[in-house]
């Protein structure tokens, strides 16, 4: 059984997606991003499921982005659509509303998975933000997806500066809902019941309609994604970035053009 995502569906119409890797901050190995695709699957297909309650275990982070220690170890690196399918509804129908309890780190593949949600609840201390390219790498992604949810310069600034923000500067621009003083986990259940508490056919239609737009962009992108992420990862010195990534080294003045 695979415990880095646990799965529980329970009585009240609620799916229960926990991220349960603390001792890593919750990062997305390969393995633990092909469970989530899985996982989706499971969901879209089951009638009894009427809203998704996405967190992360321990107090640190809901989810501090891809394993890079495994891509710097052994070069394993999900393809764009194994990336795609870890993503509630991207690929898939998923008539179901995902609402995503953010805490503490919640960057990167962690962030990605975030704004794939319908509803992002966060507690104070959640930190946000794209680092990839301070260390030469790429969140393909979430650069088509994130201009579509807050307005341009706001996304660009985040995805070329790699700097992280606060839940208040998060709720300022509209990447997040609310943020809540206690207990986001606890707040973002009682949501996830009263949306799982009201009459399927009109919480189904309305989410399918308001995902279509965005999803269809980014998948209408997917060879864009591909392209640019096998230009990065292909090229010399991407393992060199991905260790020194783990090693929280500055990579900033190397391998720049004509170098």
């Amino acid at each position: 059984m695979n415990h880095k995502v646990i799965y529980e569906k329970r009585k009240d119409g609620v799916a229960s997606v926990v991220l349960n890797r603390p001792d890593k901050l919750n990062a997305l190995d390969v393995e633990a991003k092909l469970r989530l695709g899985e996982i989706w699957d499971d969901i879209a297909e089951d009638p009894e499921v009427r809203a998704v309650l996405l967190s992360g275990t321990g107090s640190r982070a809901f989810c501090a982005g891809s394993d890079i220690k495994e891509m710097s170890q052994t070069g394993n690196i999900i393809s764009t659509n194994g990336l795609q399918r870890a993503l509630p509804s991207l690929t898939r129908p998923l008539d179901k509303p995902v609402i995503a309890a953010l805490h503490g780190y919640t960057i990167g593949m962690g962030l990605t998975l975030a704004i794939h949600c319908d509803i992002r609840i966060a507690a104070k201390n959640t930190v946000l933000g794209f680092p990839e390219v301070k260390h030469g790498m790429l969140s393909g992604i979430s650069a088509v997806r994130l201009p579509l949810i807050i307005p341009t310069g706001y996304a660009m600034e985040l995805l070329l500066t790699g700097e992280t923000i606060t839940a208040e500067e998060a709720l300022r621009i509209g990447l997040i809902n609310r943020i809540v003083d206690g207990d986001v986990l606890e707040e973002a259940e009682k949501l996830a019941v009263k949306i799982a508490g009201l009459p399927t056919p009109g919480v189904q239609a309305t989410t399918r309609l308001a995902r279509i737009a965005i999803h269809d962009i980014v998948l209408a992108h997917t060879a864009d994604i591909d392209r640019e992420r096998l230009g990065i990862e292909q090229a010399a010195g991407f393992v060199d970035r991905a260790r020194a990534f783990t090693e929280n080294r500055n990579t900033s003045n190397k391998n720049k053009p004509g170098e």
